[in-house]
């Protein structure tokens, strides 16, 4: 967990506290002139209210063009930024003509198959003068084709497993999946970072949810024991069954995770495990078959697999992979299967190529080069940081590198001094993240050259010197050796 400093955590509350002050100060105004200007609705109660309301009206639009920024180029490691303007103190932005050309350091193309592909772009184009844009159906009705087959059998083969099915959209691989495997009598254990799609999942799942500290084996065992010993809510009956979910890779941390542990613990404790790998299917391992290789984990050991093709496969959808009866009783009994409009055909094709280059199958070494460069840009990018001062969190060989910015004042400051730099980077705040641990999150690529990180790492040390976000001190630089030279493939 991380561990604020004390006058970090105090001029962060300090920030926050005024910013409230100052909106709750200006509301008590903007309701007396409502009254006065008699501009309200007469007998409808606000459909915007509360906090939430209060926060996007009061803290967010103050900073709103550091986020949802419209590009107009594919995202590879260098694209086009749509610049925005605003005659109303930032409540709205009207686009621009103007384009900014800037180093992508926000997108999650991992390897690189998000921009045009030598292997993957004709077959996608071919596939898409064949099939055309959608099925206009769902997989259970005229919405399967012979590549959703094909994709399946691919991304069964990818991880490891008998049998997948897919979808269309990542989201709704975990929300809707989640609700059919369990419901109520039965137990969810989540770690206490999972992302918002497996929460609202479990929320609706109608099942009982508890909570582990983040990452942690220990609480993992211990809030176990105590559930099982405990049983069901009143009855104290015996848990229907037991899932456990965990990320391979933490999407705001960057944290890879204790899978050998968890999977121990969950065998001794008779609990499923149900690992999301969105960002970590194709970016980690040797072949890119996610955390399970990277850990040495069986993935016979892991029950339900998902990830989506959203990140590494420069495509949309996600997928559940497991065994043959699991799948087989999803095909019958999940909404997303039966009710939503299948993947689109092109997007399936660019999935099936994307793995087909990083087997080799293209008949390249081309998917080995990029699964190298991802690791040794990420390991390079992450250590350069640390060096410099910054407070970095994750792992080695995690292409995601959450930097802390903690006060909320450094949030607009960070993202638009390095826009004007010609760094496109992706800021994170409350509610995506806890109040205080505000931060950018950096996405490193297979795309992206020495010489692109080289520059990026100029940029992002001057403007942490200039916004004071380098909470440790930086490490004295070397003397660099004659013929000593930094390899990126």
């Amino acid at each position: 967990m991380i561990t604020i400093p004390y006058v970090t955590a105090l001029t962060t509350y300090f920030s926050y506290g005024l910013l409230f002050a100052f909106g709750q100060f200006r509301d008590f105004f903007r309701k007396i002139v409502d009254r006065l200007s008699h501009s309200s609705l007469q007998g409808y109660a606000p459909i915007c209210l509360g906090l939430e309301d209060f926060y996007i009206r009061r803290l967010y639009l103050r900073i709103q063009d550091c986020f949802n920024r419209p590009i107009s180029s594919p995202p590879d490691a260098w694209f086009d930024v749509v610049e925005r303007v605003s005659k109303d103190n930032n409540k709205t932005l009207q686009r621009t003509t103007r384009v900014t050309r800037c180093l992508n350091l926000g997108s999650y193309n991992y390897l690189g198959f998000a921009a045009a592909d030598e292997y993957c772009t004709p077959r996608v184009i071919e596939s898409l003068n064949f099939f055309f844009p959608s099925t206009c159906s769902t997989r259970a009705d005229g919405g399967t084709t012979k590549l959703h087959i094909e994709l399946e059998d691919c991304v069964a083969n990818f991880v490891g497993k008998p049998a997948a099915i897919v979808f269309g959209m990542g989201y709704v691989t975990n929300s809707a999946i989640l609700p059919v495997l369990i419901g109520k009598g039965g137990l969810i254990i989540s770690d206490s970072l999972n992302h918002n799609s497996i929460v609202n999942g479990a929320r609706g799942s109608g099942a009982t949810v508890r909570v582990f500290q983040h990452n942690t084996p220990s609480h993992l065992e211990k809030v176990l024991r105590e559930q099982i010993a405990e049983g069901q809510p009143r009855t104290h009956r015996p848990w229907k069954k037991i899932i456990v979910v965990v990320e391979g890779i933490y999407s705001m941390e960057g944290e890879l995770c204790k899978l050998p542990e968890i999977v121990s613990i969950c065998k001794k404790y008779k609990a499923y495990v149900y690992l999301d790998e969105a960002h970590s299917i194709g970016a980690v391992g040797k072949t890119g078959r996610g955390v399970c290789e990277l850990l040495g984990v069986d993935t016979a050991d892991v029950d339900i697999m998902m990830g989506t093709f959203t990140k590494s496969f420069g495509s949309c959808g996600g997928y559940i992979a497991g065994s043959k009866e699991l799948i087989d009783y999803l095909k019958y009994t999940c909404p997303a299967h039966l009710y939503a409009t299948s993947i689109s055909p092109p997007a399936a094709q660019q999935i099936i190529s994307s793995i087909k280059v990083i087997l080799g199958e293209d008949g390249s070494s081309r998917g080995a080069r990029k699964l190298a460069n991802i690791r040794e840009n990420s390991n390079f990018f992450r250590s350069e940081l640390q060096k410099m001062g910054f407070e970095v969190l994750g792992d080695n060989d995690s292409p995601v590198m959450p930097i802390m910015l903690y006060n909320p004042a450094k949030i607009p400051a960070f993202s638009r001094e390095c826009l004007k730099r010609n760094v496109a980077v992706v800021t994170v705040a409350f509610p995506a993240t806890p109040l205080l641990l505000a931060r950018a999150r950096i996405c490193i690529s297979a795309a992206h050259s020495k010489e692109d990180l080289v520059n990026a790492l100029e940029v992002i040390s001057s403007v942490g010197d200039l916004v004071g976000i380098k909470y440790f001190p930086a490490e004295p630089t070397k003397p660099p050796l004659e013929g000593d030279r930094i390899k990126l493939e």
